[in-house]
This record gives C-alpha cells, structure tokens and sequence, in this order.
C-alpha cells in the first residue's frame, strides 16, 4: 500500500513558480508569494489524496497499451516496458474537493488565486507519481538488494501513447474504486488526478533521444529529467 501524505504532495514554491512561467532565479513579487502561501493553505484543506496500485505482467501490459491501435507507430515506452524488471499500473487523485474550490475561486472572479492553486494542486498530484514511483524501486529492492533499478510514470497522452489507452487502464485497474472516472474524450474526473504504468528497471531503459515527431509538441518533457537517472 502506497502512503501519500500531504507533507510530500505538497509542492515546493519554485516548482509552483516554474508551472507559473516564472523563470528560474526570478524573484517573486510579493502579492505573488502570499498568493502562494494562501493556495497552499488550501491545498491543505481541500486534498483528499487516493492511489491504486496494482502489478501487471508485460504481456497483459502489452494489451493494455495497445489499446483501440491509436498510438503513434513508433514510441519509447513499447521497448522499455519490455525490458522492465517491474510493472504496476497506477491511478491517484486529490479527489473532488480541490477541483471544486478551484472551480468556485474562478467563479467567483478570483482569477490569481485559481491560478495559482491550479498549478499547486498540478504539481502536487505530480509529486504523487515521484512517490509512487520511490514506491516500486522499494519493492525490486526488497527482492535484490543489490538492484539500482529506477521507476518511472508514463501516461496515456504522453510518449506517444494515445490518451484512449486510457479505456483499456481504466477496465483493467478499475480506478472507480477510489473515485476516478473517464469522459468520453478520456479525460480523468477528478481533474487533479493522474494514471499511468510505473515502470521499474535500470536507469539505461529509461534513456531514449526526443527524436520522435511527437516529441516537439510535448509540453511537459519529464524524460529529460529520465536522462540524468543515476547509472545503473
């Protein structure tokens, strides 16, 4: 089981700052920082953080991917997830209330403060995945202490791997159990919520070149961060 406390979920200023657009060693004004200090605030009163986690062998995985045949014809992931020593599909989210003051401070014209409790709950339910992920390297070295393996969340939308893969996730994992549902452009309810495959190995599998085309519309590039994986 896969604790997530709020103390890790929280997020730290500058990657809050970072989601903003603030450029790193900018200096935050300082209505910018109690806007922060607040949305943190809420962000504590308002998470209600969940996640399932379940193993899953390649080749049950490699149907799941699959899914309706939508991916691009060439990604990262269909190599690596076979050279995994592990794979856990997994699901989390903040649940329904953070969504919903989000929603009401922009109802109500509080345009700063949505938008910076928006990334902090982003981020946040990112953190979840860094957690979960710690999580799996745990398990394979209960097993081989001696193992340096590192894991890593790759999602349905990302990569290369259609955001309908979704569907075929969803019915294996059943994420419904801690309140997450699809719409029928596969998108997750609750919005601050995230799903993927945890995938465990040697940092060399989760090495690969941004030479794919989908590559230069990415707007969120975690595997640059994968480049500079502790060696294996």
């Amino acid at each position: 089981m896969i604790d997530f406390p709020l103390a890790r979920l929280q997020p730290l200023p500058a990657a809050v700052y970072a989601a903003l657009g603030l450029k790193s060693g900018g200096s935050p004004s300082p209505r910018s920082a109690a806007l922060l200090q607040r949305a943190l605030e809420l962000f504590r009163e308002n998470s209600e953080p969940r996640g399932i986690c379940e193993p899953v062998a390649a080749g049950e995985f490699a149907g799941i991917y699959a899914g309706r045949g939508q991916n691009a014809p060439d990604t990262p992931l269909t190599g690596i997830f076979q050279r995994a020593a592990s794979l856990h599909l997994f699901a989390f989210t903040l649940g329904a209330r953070i969504s919903h003051a989000i929603g009401l401070l922009f109802e109500h014209d509080d345009f700063a403060l949505g938008a910076v409790l928006d990334a902090v709950a982003s981020v946040g339910a990112d953190n979840a995945g860094r957690i979960a992920a710690e999580w799996a390297e745990r398990q394979v070295a209960a097993e081989n202490s001696a193992a340096a393996d590192r894991a890593f969340l790759y999602s349905p939308g990302y990569c290369g791997w259609h955001i309908s893969g979704q569907e075929k996730l969803f019915a294996s994992l059943r994420p419904e159990r801690i309140g997450i549902s699809l719409n029928t452009s596969f998108l997750m309810n609750p919005l601050k919520s995230i799903s993927g495959v945890l995938v465990t190995g040697t940092a060399a599998i989760h090495r690969f070149s941004t030479v794919y085309p989908f590559c230069d519309q990415c707007k969120s590039p975690a595997c640059r961060e994968r480049a500079t994986a502790r060696p294996a």
